[in-house]
Order: C-alpha cells, then sequence, then structure tokens
C-alpha cells in the first residue's frame, strides 16, 4: 500500500507541479505584462536546429550499437 501511494504522489507531482511553474510571458501578450508588437498567435521560437542536431546524434548512436552488435556477432 505504501508502495502505491508512492507511485500516486509521483505521478501526481509529475502531472501537477509543470501547471504551476511557467516560462516569461510571450513579447506581444500585453495582458500579462508583454511589450507591444504585431506577432502571430502561435509564434515561438524556431525548433528546427536543435531537432536537427538531435535526429543527427540518435542516427550515430543507433549506427553504434548496429556495429558494436554485428561485431559481436562475428566473434
Amino acid at each position: 500500500m505504501k508502495k502505491a501511494i508512492k507511485i500516486l504522489a509521483l505521478t501526481a507531482s509529475i502531472l501537477i507541479v509543470p501547471m504551476f511553474l511557467s516560462a516569461q510571458p510571450a513579447p506581444w501578450d500585453q495582458t500579462i505584462g508583454g511589450g507591444e508588437g504585431n506577432y502571430p498567435v502561435g509564434g515561438g521560437a524556431p525548433i528546427g536546429g536543435g531537432l536537427i542536431i538531435m535526429l543527427a546524434l540518435a542516427a550515430g548512436y543507433g549506427t553504434k550499437k548496429v556495429y558494436d552488435a554485428r561485431k559481436k556477432v562475428l566473434e
């Protein structure tokens, strides 16, 4: 029973805590302290460069794992 309570508390904290922690307001949102601007509602930081780097690293890691597995089979 104690294990179930711990798991429930951990899950609740993972789901609830992020709702109270938020980033700074968008620069164009004047209702919560942002400045002026004609930015689109869905505007945000681009993720393209970081995504490409992450995919390249994942491909390299996968290639290394396949290479090591084949090397182990041949031995």
